[in-house]
């Protein structure tokens, strides 16, 4: 494995040994589907479009610390392969040549996998988690890993083993976390699609504030394989990339049953690769402005109200609706603790120091707690669960802000207010995620809109129990209607 250094050096040549022009190549603007057309038809070859990427990093990647690891002899030789193989008129799968760079959350076979905590700082796992196999084995050239906080606290991207990444928009502003490194990455035109992870809003939180889709997925859509906490439906993996149509293209590769997850949905993945396109007058909306009663930033409100027409123009019917999420808050806390405790209590006697507070706070939180406690928020969730789904009865999706908040300062750690009322724990800012993450329910973050100063605000799109595919389908459409331009931030152009 070469250093960072020398990939970077190394991205600066094109395969001729000539330097590349000092501007964004125009292959790094194209959606992954249209990549994958042009090198079908042999219009560019998979070397060009890695060559293309890595100079595009070697351009962005130093003002913002998206990707922290970076393979790029060993990409060089995949696209190699992969060229040879188109060649024949062989092409390795949905995904061929494209390039992706996998959380740092993800374990990669011969590369580093920190999990943004200096306890795997030297971390290099001898296998791969299920889904970058299958994003391997669908034609994909792995060039690296992205970052994300330690162990994937919090939604704010900085640990100390990389430091901070910058949101593309507003270099002194957040991108959101915990999927935050694959955002930006994504928004600056360094990568067509990248992986990620969700428990209480990590990978539709970056994509709002970085103006990129994230998709939450039904748990057991996409296997977690291996898995400690198998049972747990809070975490899931899922797809993230510039546009709804290429979101489907990648779930459409790491979808699908596997016997080792017992939360698996028995239903191929090869149905996202249908067209997405249809028709969305009729559908019934309930269109939450007040959730749950939270507090929103204004600015995030104005964006999110001004798109109710655009649904309306689409055919939809729209009501204001304000579900009972009552329990959602006491119940999600109690279970993300018992979470990291079990993920990480067996290593905290002896590497308690070299965790960052708040993991601390959530291992002792979830050490502490007792069955009554686990009973009631286990009792709270299936409450909360039969509520909604009756809910979701009336109406075909609920539309929501993704964040409550647009992007904040890089320095600050988190949200203590809005609106002038304090936040009582560091993840209460992102309640309008993790409430969604208690229904189970499928949920997408499409990019909205801008706030006055320019910064981006998502659209969250929540449907049916397992309707993954409606929620694609319906963004599509919105996605198509809205339009929004810019669609990249200047630091990538």
């Amino acid at each position: 494995m070469i250093t960072r250094r020398e990939a970077l050096a190394m991205a600066a040549v094109t395969a001729s040994g000539q330097e590349t022009p000092p501007k964004p190549p125009e292959i790094c603007s194209l959606t992954a589907t249209e990549l994958v057309r042009r090198m079908r038809r042999k219009d560019v070859s998979a070397v060009e479009v890695l060559d293309a990427h890595l100079h595009q990093i070697e351009r962005v990647n130093p003002r913002v610390n998206a990707i922290v690891t970076l393979v790029a002899d060993r990409a060089r030789e995949q696209s190699k392969r992969a060229d040879d193989s188109a060649a024949r008129g062989e092409f390795l799968g949905p995904l061929h040549g494209l390039p992706i760079a996998h959380k740092d959350l993800v374990e990669t076979k011969g590369i580093r996998t920190t999990f943004g905590s200096p306890i795997f700082k030297d971390y290099v796992p001898d296998f791969n988690t299920l889904m970058v196999d299958r994003i391997q084995n669908a034609g994909a050239i792995t060039i690296g890993k992205t970052n994300t906080p330690e162990f994937g606290a919090g939604s704010q991207t900085f640990n100390p083993v990389f430091g901070s990444t910058k949101n593309p928009w507003d270099l002194s502003k957040t991108c959101g976390g915990s999927s935050g490194g694959a955002a930006v990455a994504l928004a600056c035109g360094m990568l067509p699609l990248a992986d990620g992870s969700d428990t209480g809003g990590s990978l539709r939180n970056p994509a709002s504030f970085c103006s990129v889709v994230g998709f939450r997925t039904s748990p057991g859509r996409v296997p977690r394989v291996p898995s400690g906490d198998a049972w747990t439906n809070l975490p899931v993996s899922g797809p993230m990339a510039r546009t709804v149509e290429d979101v489907a293209l990648f779930l459409s590769v790491i979808a699908g049953p596997d016997p080792r997850s017992p939360l698996s949905i028995h239903e191929p993945g090869s149905r996202f690769a249908d067209p997405l396109d249809h028709n969305p007058k009729g559908l019934r909306i309930a269109w939450c402005s007040h959730f749950g009663g939270l507090p929103f930033d204004r600015r995030v409100r104005d964006v999110f109200n001004a798109q109710r027409k655009k649904f309306e123009a689409m055919g939809c019917v729209t009501e204001d609706a304000e579900p009972d999420f009552s329990g959602a808050d006491e119940a999600f806390k109690v279970l993300r603790a018992l979470g990291y405790y079990q993920q990480h209590g067996a290593k905290f006697s002896q590497h308690r120091a070299q965790m960052k507070s708040t993991v601390v706070q959530e291992i002792e939180l979830g050490a502490r707690l007792t069955g009554p406690e686990i009973a009631d928020a286990e009792t709270k969730r299936s409450r909360l669960f039969a509520r909604i789904g009756q809910v979701m009865t009336k109406y075909d999706f609920m539309l929501l802000p993704v964040t409550q908040v647009p992007a904040f300062d890089i320095d600050q750690e988190y949200v203590k207010e809005i609106e002038g009322v304090r936040m009582g724990s560091y993840i209460d800012w992102m309640r309008s995620c993790y409430y969604i993450t208690m229904t189970t329910l499928p949920a997408i973050s499409v990019p909205a809109g801008f706030t006055p100063e320019g910064l981006p605000v998502g659209l969250q799109i929540v449907g049916r129990h397992h309707d993954d595919w409606g929620v694609l389908r319906i963004a599509h459409a919105f996605e198509q209607a809205n339009a929004l331009e810019p669609r990249f931030p200047p630091i990538a152009g």
